[in-house]
Order: C-alpha cells, then sequence, then structure tokens
C-alpha cells in the first residue's frame, strides 16, 4: 500500500505544479492542481486531450462544493449526501474562480469526490481540487492499475501512487444538476435505478443543450485494434467467417462457448454486471495486446443493469476502424 511518506511527497508535486497519476475507485487518473492553469495544460499535453473536453475536479469531502460551484441545488445535495464519496460526478454552475482549463470554457464544472483510501489520502494531504481525467491517452482504453499507466507514460509522469486494483473498474456516473432538472450525461458506477431511487424522480437524458462531459464523446475508450460489437447468436458465425479469411481474431465473451479453432484468442468475462465492469478495461488492453487483426465482443443485454458496460463498449466500438473488417 502506499505510504505516507509518498502521499506527502505527492501532494507537494501537486503543489509545485506537477502530475501526479492516482487511483480511483473507478480508474486511475492524472491529477494535476485544479487552480493552476499551467498544471492542466500538463495533463492535456500528456494525454492529447483537446482543450474544451472538460476535466472533473475531486475534492476530499462533500462540505468542499460550496468551493468549487456557485449554485448547490437540494438534488445535489441529496446525491452528495447518499453517494459521497463514491464513483458519483455532479455538473453543477461553476463557482468565479474556477479556470476555464477545467470547465473546458463552460458556466459548468464537474466535481466528485472519490472513495479510494488512496485518492482520500492525497487529497486530504493536498487539501485543494484536484482535475483528474482518466490517466490513458484521450479516447483510448482507460487504466484500471499502476502497470496500465506505466504502458501508457512511462516516465512522462512526475510522479504514480500505485494503489492496485480498482475496484469498479469503469468510470464515475455523471449527473447533470446544474437546471431545473437531473439529467444523465454519462452511466458509470451508480446506477440509474439507484439515482433515481433516492431522487425520486427520474433522469433525463442528455442533449445537445446540454454541457459537455468527460467521456461522452461518440467515439472513445477505444482499442487500437479493431473492435466489433456483435449479438450473441451472430458470433459464432461471424468468428468461423473471419477465421476462414485468416484472420487473427480475438474475443471477448461472458455467454458463449469458445469454438474449436486454432490460434483463437479468447476472453470469459464474468456475466454479471459488475464483474464484466470490473474487468472490462484489463479484457480489452489484454486483448488489444495479443496482436489480433479484430477484437469481437459479444453484447451485453440492453437493460439499466449493464448500461454503463455496454455504454463504454459501443464508444469502444465507434472509436475504432473496425468497418473496415469485410
Amino acid at each position: 500500500m502506499v505510504s505516507v511518506e509518498e502521499i506527502a511527497r505527492a501532494a507537494a508535486v501537486l503543489r509545485a505544479g506537477g502530475v501526479v497519476a492516482f487511483p480511483t475507485e473507478t480508474v486511475y487518473g492524472l491529477g494535476a492542481d485544479a487552480s493552476n492553469a499551467a498544471a492542466i495544460g500538463k495533463i492535456y499535453a500528456l494525454k492529447g486531450r483537446p482543450s474544451t473536453h472538460p476535466v472533473i475536479v475531486h475534492l476530499a469531502r462533500s462540505a468542499q462544493l460550496a468551493d468549487w460551484a456557485r449554485a448547490i441545488p437540494p438534488l445535489a445535495r441529496k446525491l452528495a449526501e447518499c453517494f459521497w464519496p463514491g464513483p458519483l460526478t455532479l455538473i453543477l454552475r461553476r463557482a468565479g474562480h474556477v479556470l476555464d482549463a477545467v470547465t473546458g470554457g463552460q458556466d459548468t464544472v464537474a466535481i466528485r469526490v472519490p472513495a479510494h483510501p488512496v485518492a482520500q489520502a492525497l487529497l486530504q494531504a493536498f487539501g485543494g481540487g484536484v482535475a483528474a481525467p482518466s490517466a490513458n491517452r484521450f479516447g483510448r482504453v482507460s487504466a484500471t492499475s499502476a502497470a496500465h499507466v506505466r504502458a501508457e507514460f512511462g516516465a512522462a509522469l512526475d510522479l504514480l501512487l500505485d494503489g492496485g486494483e480498482c475496484a469498479v473498474g469503469i468510470e464515475s456516473t455523471i449527473v447533470d444538476v446544474s437546471g431545473p432538472q437531473p439529467v444523465l450525461l454519462r452511466p458509470g458506477g451508480i446506477g440509474v435505478l439507484e439515482l433515481e431511487a433516492v431522487l425520486g424522480v427520474g433522469l433525463a437524458s442528455g442533449s445537445a443543450a446540454s454541457p459537455r462531459a468527460p467521456g461522452t464523446l461518440k467515439a472513445h475508450y477505444a482499442p487500437s485494434t479493431p473492435l466489433m460489437l456483435v449479438d450473441s447468436d451472430m458470433v459464432p458465425e461471424l468468428v468461423r467467417s473471419l477465421d476462414r479469411q485468416d484472420k487473427k481474431l480475438a474475443v471477448l465473451s461472458f455467454s458463449i462457448m469458445r469454438p474449436l479453432l486454432p490460434g483463437l484468442v479468447w476472453l470469459a468475462a464474468p456475466a454479471d454486471p459488475a464483474g464484466y465492469a470490473h474487468g472490462l478495461y484489463a479484457n480489452l488492453r489484454e486483448l488489444d495486446a495479443a496482436g489480433c487483426d479484430i477484437i469481437i465482443v459479444e453484447r451485453p443485454p440492453e437493460c439499466a443493469q449493464w448500461l454503463a458496460v455496454l455504454d463504454r463498449l459501443t464508444r469502444a466500438a465507434a472509436g475504432s476502424s473496425a468497418a473496415d473488417i469485410p
């Protein structure tokens, strides 16, 4: 586990305008002082991230919310009370001092209080807000272990805190509470049904008028290898068809038996949504490293419990060039 000395060193790096990779319960983040535009610029440069794409400000406790948002509606306080610390990000009207580098030039700011003990220790030691997008190249597969972060950035980081594997494995749920009705902008670590039970109202869907939010571009979370998202009943025949074309295939499945074909790279994922989500990015990274021509992923069910996983896989497929595969 990360030592007290490592946490103190990481906090000092943040104060000096450096970049620290650290674990949250969702994925690893690239952290910088959220009040330092130059430090945030280093994150954008490392990731190759567009400057108009906002980042999430991570805080140690919900009591700091008023330091970053100028209006906190009752529903926002209710969600914070129930789900923080945890994998929930709230979009609120930003306070006057919040930098455009954090918000992408918008009038809203994304805020989260993570639950991971290493993230909590770092945030408490630092004292302020830490802007932290996921610790991967922009648009690519997120990192859920320190090894993933090292593979992405090597020695380019000022410091990496190794807190083990992330428990949730996919990013936080993002809810816009800056307007009259709460809006789901990104499904994630907390389910829609859980949120609506607390809110007492339904979540609206995002629209063109919604604030831009992290991880919501059509193409995102994509491996370098072309990826196809395929219905369960179509996977076996597609695998055989591509195999006859001498394509080297990698498959991620949760309900289908592995065909007896030589050279096929096959990963069996858990059949429950939480287990599948926990291993999703590690599995995609493993399949991406297998040197195959294409990754075939069995499409999960289209229901509330699988919404976040299906969201990530749909964007991963859109971010690949699988359409070029005959």
